[in-house]
């Protein structure tokens, strides 16, 4: 596939296989024939060889031919070649060459009997069917060698080589090895894309910084050459073009020669014929090679954005966002590989004008100057348009890609959406955006609609100036057939370059757009590797050393760490503390080089693990999570599990370690990604350990065990070097150094006693909180059964853990209907699954789809449209019926009567017709604008209305993809396809109709022609969607793995695995390959094949005009024939611009796809009762309330009865899996009841809407999510409370003097996911939400475990101060956190199993005192 010689060659020889044997033999009997013939010449004839010497050197000359030929077979089986193009033309050539002696030999015989000379009739039959056997053998490809290469070795392997690699040189130029996969419909194919070495160019383009031409040039160099040979057969192809006008001419001039021979007519016929099936042939290959080129272009720049987002630094990363890398990757590279195909259009269109222009000159003299004025005020109006619309596009780029932005960021933090019950107001963001973008759209398509106007009545435009031009010069100048009709053939040729130039032009504008882009992002700063010195483990002691370091985030920013000094032995641990936005995590990232070093050095001795702060998980297996790329070790392994107390969860899991994960680990609860992301840097056995506090999300004796099997003194890492980052007191005595951070700086350092004995800061700190510490984590008893759950009444089903925030989500699955308990038992490999594949559908595209399309736009509409187009063909229709009559007026007296009247009635009806094309294109245009506006609505609130588990089962990268490129389709492309193929099927019936009213008899070959290329169509266009629809599926896994990446990049980095991610984005992209390539070839297929139809009718036309010649004026043969030669060009737009119709109609089905999905109830009700203030009381009443996670599961809840007065304060507690949090999705209606009701004020919560619901209550969730946009806008998105009162809620949660500090105060940018607040930090801006909504319910998942003590003191004071005279239920992990409430409620099993005030409960010695005895506390 590398290139189109279709010679692979091999090391080994061909083995004399099937076709060079018969063709050998059949050689030699040639070259012997005509080694006979000399002989029998001499021998017979030499008296008669002195007059012609010629007789005897033909045969010896033709048999030095075939043994050339022979020679030939031989050299190329040695090569391993298995077709040969020279070979096919020269059989070709010597076929058509015996045709003359042939029909002279058969002519010769019926005048004189073939007995005369018996032998050398015989013996030329006998030679020429020879011929023809060889070039029928020619047709077909030898068998592949025998001795396999280690090429061949990789096809083998792939069970299903692509065909190309067997077929013959005219199985290529013809397509038709594709033949075989059409009709079979499609298996998969298999092609090898092989890649430029990615890492090369890469760093060519960092040294080079120069930005988007260079990496033209790094490509035109590697993909230059394959290039070359696609303009090559572009150029013959147009001299096959101008070819056929003048073969026409002749024709014409036939016509009107009375006298000339009939066989002339034919020989023109046919000649027409050929020409038009070479241009096709020509034609298609070039745009296969431009397409194989364009794809190969696509896939590299691919690999390297992807590379380029493996290192590149923090700086430049904050300057692009998922969004904009993973718009790079879909818009971007689909316009450079458009450029590809289309480039050769800007350099040879203005050379085809030109050509055009000096043949019309050539009949019509200097009134072809006249055309080229036209063609002059034509252009710098397209051009002025492509201008301004390639503005407009920029500016609907730029609102696009605000708008996916926000639509990843919604899809990440739809469950704060659906909590605090903000889906409309970021619904109205959305939609803010998208009317912006379509205005610009709207714009852009009235423009276009100028341009196509103008385009299509160009070649009436032309044909009018040129004609009246040269009528008006002088009276003695007549338009005849000849005249008229080449000419309108030239000028349907011009139209052709006319057409493409503006298109080529614009599409070479949109990719030095993405050029610019391109090599922005691939020219973006790079992290430095010398940041960090690395060297293998060596026997001294010091494995990491940081001396005067100063460290940035950014190079022009404040510096992050100040003045740091930092030596840490081998083996040592070393704890890092300090307040919220100490810098704690920033001298992790400083060790692995991800800041920016200012000064100082740094240096890290052997292999490197990192835990990140917030856990990231890929969406894999847990087994993948924990090996992370490397070979199961089954042992260590287990013992890995067991030391992060992983073996409990696992037994929860549904298929243990082999269940799917999803997007961002979205079922695991938030202590469980913690730990897995733990378990993957232990099973490293790497020799550094930097841990960003992993125990931050997990109970406290869970984080007890942990610290004791993995970190502590007598854990897994005691002889590796770790370096911990933590908030948890009861850890620091046991470390050997401890570092204290304030404000980027170490202000104190040493072991725990001695900066115990310094009585600094850090002592007073320890003073305080050590107490509070001390009662819970003090007598951990050996049988302290961690997050084991008792007993799991429902295995198969996830944890319930689910808090609500991170530790959410088994709200899993519940509207999985299908799955039946005993279906599962049958297919236990579905049984960890938990997102839902991007299915491809089957088959045509549903009627259905068409219907709901044009029904969004109204009948009212599409019914004038189609009558506009009527109008517009008639009118073409009239003046080209005018024109051939014209063309047949007798000439008087060497002039032409009317003429003035002529051309006035020609020029009114083509300016009609110009008039009747713009309508018809603004008024498409228009509907596919308010077709897309109401689909993306209905998909929007689709989306957001959908259930959570919706969101847990479906991949982002899905529901981004319906969002960018399936909208995107629906906006441009559909109403674009429906444009072309609407005017083309027009000018078909109107080319139908010409050549019927020409030659009647004509009906009899175009009904059967009209037949076999329906079949053909239908056959194509069913593979073509599957084909297009296997081709969007396999692009979805590209970018959630492009996503996964940058998000995971740090992770990627510190383990060194960045060259599998790397093949593993290959492999994606190569996949996705797989689908397209298929898909151009299956285009190019149809076309070669459908021209030969076309070309049929072309063929039709003449050689019926010539039979009936005696009674067809020239005019209406003109007519006829100069249609007939569109015909191949209109059928093959009429199937491409129908699959474009067809395979983006594709996108209305998948954008509606999730109209059908659950939804969840109603966000408000109309007319309900519910008073303004509700609720006053803020009491909480549960009547025999049950819930589950799935229908067909074991009840979560079951038979909950339980009231809760105003203004008391209830911690929840209970095992994992015990329904804690069940109760909280149970009070938001996150999951609906299975039975019994919830009561809020008296009101059962089942009867109201959701968001008069959840905008009454509030939670703080566990995992603090944020949002781009200001930080006001992520306090209040509706903009309900007054900027004092923001003040007063952050004032109150402690966050006022960070904020007031802020250059922008209230209006600072968060950036996506709030990345550039510390994770303390959101957490408080999550409390500041609270305190600004101030509801009488406050439900608080316990969130404190990103926060460092000090804070989480000030957050729980906060709590019992600001919301004394509202209901609290805090589902609490730390038990002194809820020592003081009113009532503690002990869940167990999804039962109530005690319930009192902690005093008493203590008392009662049950399972609430169990519990206190663990922690310490009593």
């Amino acid at each position: 596939m590398k290139n189109m010689t279709v010679c692979n060659h091999k090391v080994s020889k061909v083995h004399p296989p099937l076709l060079s044997c018969p063709a050998q033999a059949l050689g030699f009997l040639l070259a012997s024939f005509g080694f006979v013939e000399f002989f029998y010449i001499l021998l017979e004839r030499s008296q008669e060889i002195q007059q012609h010497m010629v007789f005897l050197l033909s045969p010896i000359i033709r048999s030095m031919t075939v043994i050339l030929a022979l020679c030939i077979i031989q050299f190329e089986r040695v090569r391993g070649c298995r077709s040969s193009i020279f070979l096919f033309l020269f059989w070709v050539l010597a076929v058509v060459c015996s045709l003359v002696p042939l029909r002279a030999k058969i002519q010769l015989a019926m005048d004189e009997g073939i007995a005369s000379d018996i032998v050398r009739y015989l013996a030329f039959f006998s030679y020429f069917t020879i011929q023809l056997a060889q070039l029928f053998l020619c047709c077909f490809a030898d068998q592949p060698p025998e001795g396999k290469t280690p090429d061949e070795h990789i096809f083998r392997i792939k069970t299903n080589p692509c065909p190309v690699k067997d077929a013959s040189f005219l199985s290529k130029i013809l397509f038709w090895w594709f033949t075989g996969l059409v009709v079979k419909g499609y298996q998969h194919l298999i092609i090898d894309v092989r890649l430029p070495d990615q890492a090369q160019l890469l760093r060519k383009l960092q040294k080079e910084q120069s930005s988007g031409f260079f990496l033209l040039r790094t490509l035109a160099r590697n993909f230059g050459p394959y290039f070359l040979t696609g303009t090559l057969c572009i150029i013959f192809h147009d001299a096959f073009m101008f070819a056929i006008p003048q073969v026409l001419s002749l024709l014409l001039g036939f016509m009107r020669d009375e006298d000339a021979p009939l066989w002339k007519g034919y020989f023109y016929a046919t000649l027409m014929f050929l020409l038009s099936c070479l241009q096709s042939l020509f034609n298609h290959q070039y745009m296969y090679t431009c397409f194989t080129v364009g794809m190969r272009v696509k896939t590299a720049v691919m690999g390297l954005v992807y590379r380029k987002s493996l290192v590149i630094n923090s700086t430049s990363r904050r300057t692009c966002t998922v969004g904009e890398i993973v718009n790079l990757v879909s818009a971007d590279t689909q316009k450079l590989m458009d450029f590809v195909v289309y480039f050769n259009a800007v350099w040879l269109a203005p050379i085809e004008i030109a050509l055009c222009l000096f043949f019309l000159w050539q009949h019509l003299g200097p009134s072809a100057l006249a055309g080229i004025a036209t063609v002059i005020l034509i252009f710098p109006l397209n051009g002025f348009i492509a201008k301004k619309r390639s503005k407009l596009q920029e500016i609907q780029m730029k609102f696009m890609d605000g708008r996916i932005r926000l639509m990843n960021e919604i899809l990440n933090g739809i469950k704060i959406l659906k909590f605090y019950a903000w889906e409309k107001a970021f619904l109205e963001q959305v939609l803010g955006q998208r009317e912006k973008e379509l205005k610009a759209l709207k714009k852009s398509q009235i423009l276009y609609s100028i341009s196509i106007a103008s385009f299509n009545s160009s070649s009436f435009l032309i044909a009018f100036a040129m004609f009246g031009v040269y009528v008006t010069l002088d009276d003695r100048n007549v338009l005849d057939a000849q005249k008229v009709f080449v000419s309108m053939a030239l000028i349907n040729i011009l139209k052709t370059p006319l057409s493409q130039l503006p298109f080529a032009i614009s599409t070479t504008m949109q990719a030095v757009v993405s050029l610019r882009r391109l090599g922005k992002y691939l020219c973006s700063e790079e992290l430095k590797v010398d940041n960090v010195s690395k060297t293998p483990l060596s026997s001294d002691g010091e494995d990491v050393a940081i001396e005067n370091g100063t460290f940035s985030w950014s190079a022009e920013g404040p510096p992050c760490l100040k003045r740091i000094n930092v030596h840490v032995p081998r083996g040592s641990l070393v704890a890092v503390v300090g307040h919220v936005g100490s810098g704690k995590s920033s001298l992790l990232s400083a060790m692995l080089g991800e800041t920016e070093k200012r000064s100082g050095r740094v240096a890290v001795k052997g292999s490197v693990a990192y835990v990140p702060q917030q856990a990231w998980i890929q969406n894999a297996t847990v087994q993948d999570n924990v090996i992370f790329g490397r070979d199961k070790l089954k042992s260590w392994y287990n013992r890995v599990l067991e030391a992060c107390a992983l073996m409990p969860d696992l037994d929860i899991l549904p298929a243990g370690d082999a269940t799917e994960i999803g997007e961002k680990g979205l079922n695991l609860s938030g202590g469980q990604k913690q730990r897995v992301s733990l378990a993957r840097a232990v099973y490293r056995k790497a020799d550094v350990y930097l841990l960003d506090d992993p125990l931050s999300a997990v109970d406290a004796h869970v984080g007890q065990h942990i610290f004791d099997k993995v970190v502590g003194p007598k854990g897994v890492l005691r002889d590796k070097t770790r370096i911990l980052v933590t908030h948890g007191m009861s850890f620091l005595p046991q470390a050997d150094h401890i570092l204290v951070l304030v404000d980027g700086e170490i202000t104190e350092s040493g072991s725990y006693q001695e900066l115990l004995s310094r009585h600094g800061a850090f002592a007073d700190f320890i003073h305080t909180f050590a107490n509070t510490e001390r009662k819970e984590t003090g007598s951990r008893r050996s049988n302290a059964r961690l997050s084991m759950v008792d007993f799991m009444p429902f295995s198969r089903d996830l944890s319930q853990e689910q808090l609500i925030g991170g530790d959410t989500t088994n709200t899993n699955l519940q509207n999985m209907e299908p799955v039946s308990e005993t279906d599962q038992e049958q297919v236990p490999e579905d049984l960890g699954k938990l997102t839902v594949v991007d299915k491809a559908r089957t088959g045509r595209v549903r009627l259905d789809m068409y219907q709901k399309y044009f029904k969004t736009i109204g009948l009212a509409i599409i019914i004038p449209i189609v009558f506009l187009y009527a109008f517009q063909q008639g009118a073409s229709l009239a003046y080209n019926y005018w024109l051939s009559m014209w063309a047949d007026d007798p000439v008087v007296n060497g002039t032409q009567i009317d003429t003035d009247l002529k051309l006035t009635v020609f020029g009114a009806l083509g300016f009609v017709q110009g008039i009747a094309i713009f309508g018809t294109t603004v008024a498409i245009s228009i509907c596919g604008i308010i077709a897309s506006r109401h689909l993306h609505m209905d998909l929007l609130n689709n989306v957001l209305h959908s259930p959570m588990s919706f969101f847990e089962c479906t991949p982002s990268g899905n529901l981004l993809n319906r969002f960018a490129k399936e909208i995107d389709a629906i906006d441009c492309m559909v109403p674009d396809g429906l444009k072309m193929m609407l005017s083309y099927v027009f000018k078909l019936m109107e080319v139908c109709i010409i050549v019927l009213m020409a030659t009647p008899f004509a009906a009899v070959i175009i009904l059967p022609l009209a037949f076999l290329y329906a079949f053909v169509q239908s056959f194509y266009v069913a593979t073509s969607c599957q084909l297009r629809r296997l081709e969007a599926v396999s692009r979805s896994p590209i970018y959630t793995h492009f996503n996964e990446t940058v998000q995971g990049a740090s992770v990627i980095r510190a383990f060194g695995e960045q060259t599998r991610f790397i093949q593993q984005a290959n492999k994606r992209v190569d996949f996705n390959q797989t689908s397209y390539f298929p898909r151009f070839v299956a285009t190019r297929w149809l076309a070669v094949n459908l021209e030969f139809v076309g070309n049929g009718v072309v063929l039709a036309a003449a050689i019926l005009s010539v039979m009936g010649r005696s009674t067809l004026s020239p005019g209406i043969v003109g007519l006829a024939v100069s249609h007939s030669l569109q015909v191949t060009g209109i059928l093959s737009w009429i199937v491409r611009s129908w699959t474009d119709v067809e395979n983006n109609i594709v996108s209305v089905e998948r954008v509606n796809e999730y109209a059908d999905t659950a939804k969840e109830a109603s966000w408000s009700i109309e007319g309900s009762s519910l008073p303004p203030a509700w609720p006053q009381r803020g009491t909480l009443e549960f009547q025999d309330y049950g819930l589950q996670y799935r229908k067909g599961l074991e009840l979560a809840l079951k038979g909950i009865t339980l009231q809760i007065h105003e203004r008391e304060r209830v911690g929840i507690v209970g095992r994992t899996g015990a329904g804690k949090s069940s109760l909280a999705l149970g009070i938001f209606r996150i999951l609906e009841a299975a039975k019994g009701k919830i009561f809020i004020d008296g009101v059962n919560i089942a009867d109201i809407g959701l968001h008069d619901l959840r905008s009454r209550i509030t939670i703080i969730p566990q995992d603090p999510v944020l949002f781009s946009g200001s930080l006001r806008m992520n306090l209040d998105p509706f903009d309900t409370y007054t900027d004092e009162e923001v003040w007063r809620s952050l004032e109150l949660a402690h966050l006022k003097n960070f904020v007031s500090n802020l250059p922008d105060k209230l209006n600072h940018e968060c950036s996506e996911g709030g990345e550039n607040l510390s994770l303390g930090q959101r957490q408080l801006v999550c409390l500041a939400r609270a305190l600004l909504r101030k509801t009488k319910i406050l439900v608080l998942d316990e969130a404190t475990a990103a926060v460092d003590l000090e804070t989480d003191t000030l957050i729980q004071s906060t709590i019992r101060t600001q919301f004394e005279d509202c209901t609290v239920l805090t589902i609490a992990h730390r038990l002194n956190t809820i020592m003081d409430y009113t009532r503690v409620i002990v869940m167990d099993r999804g039962h109530i199993s005690e319930m009192d005030s902690p005093a008493n409960l203590i008392a009662q010695r049950g399972q609430f005192y169990r519990m206190c005895r663990e922690a310490g506390l009593v």
